[in-house]
């Protein structure tokens, strides 16, 4: 898949830099490449008016001035915001993004894991917007579409089956969840583990039946080390230049990090 380099794991920053500057902003975005991320993380939901933004909560208190559901706003209620300044006072004015807002700023210099923040089992229109904006950048080439709803998975492609696909799992989902028995429905290229149910053999299962290995969310770098001893093909991280590092190392032949 041409999403994923075949020589080495792909270094994707989670909300962009996060550890370093405000999540899913477009500062944190533009320090992601400069630390030397391959691309980034990102989480999508639908405003009000039916727009693709770029935040991770469903509520807005915890990464903004204000308050309510992202759905309940329009999205120029939501650029009224500040989603900068519960980072750091440096950063206040940032705003909440939208998904064609960084397709313009960082164009096919980037490669993005667009993780859909939809749980419903309808059809809420996520999907269809999301799809819309990856074709009019032209960016098809350069984007991973995530979730953990094998439904939305589902709908993405029926809409885009040339846009590749990504099953999230996590080991606190319920069990048809965790162990993908939906999967069969909803025709995917990655699955993305957390970290901590990644091993060799995960690894070589996946492999076997077609699917990529995304790691998240990876911050520690003798974790890093382990996953790129492993070989899955690209790792989530807050930090991204301390993956770099890693990787740069494990490139040379030494010991990583």
């Amino acid at each position: 898949m041409a999403f994923f380099r075949p020589d080495r794991p792909l270094n994707l920053a989670h909300r962009g830099a996060s550890r370093w500057a405000p999540e899913n902003t477009l500062a944190a975005f533009r320090l992601a490449l400069e630390q030397g991320a391959d691309g980034f993380e990102l989480d999508v939901h639908l405003s009000r008016d039916g727009v693709p933004v770029v935040v991770h909560d469903a509520d807005l208190s915890r990464t903004t001035n204000g308050r309510g559901r992202v759905s309940e706003r329009t999205v120029a209620e939501l650029k009224a915001l500040d989603a900068g300044a519960w980072f750091h006072p440096r950063f206040a004015g940032e705003r909440i993004p939208t998904l064609a807002e960084v397709f313009a700023a960082f164009g096919d210099r980037a490669r993005y894991n667009i993780e859909l923040k939809t749980f419903s089992a309808r059809d809420d229109g996520l999907v269809r917007a999301v799809v819309e904006t990856v074709r009019r950048y032209g960016l098809g080439g350069a984007v991973l579409i995530s979730s953990f709803n094998p439904l939305a998975l589902r709908r993405a492609w029926r809409l885009a089956p040339e846009i590749p696909r990504g099953l999230l799992i996590a080991p606190d989902l319920p069990l048809p969840l965790r162990r993908a028995w939906l999967a069969p429905l909803a025709p995917h290229h990655a699955r993305h583990l957390h970290a901590s149910m990644i091993d060799g053999a995960t690894v070589q299962a996946c492999r076997r039946r077609g699917y990529a290995v995304v790691a998240w969310t990876v911050n520690a770098p003798e974790e890093m080390q382990r996953l790129i001893r492993l070989g899955v093909a690209a790792i989530i991280t807050d930090d991204p230049a301390a993956l770099r590092a890693c990787l740069e190392e494990a490139g040379r032949g030494r010991e990583a990090c």
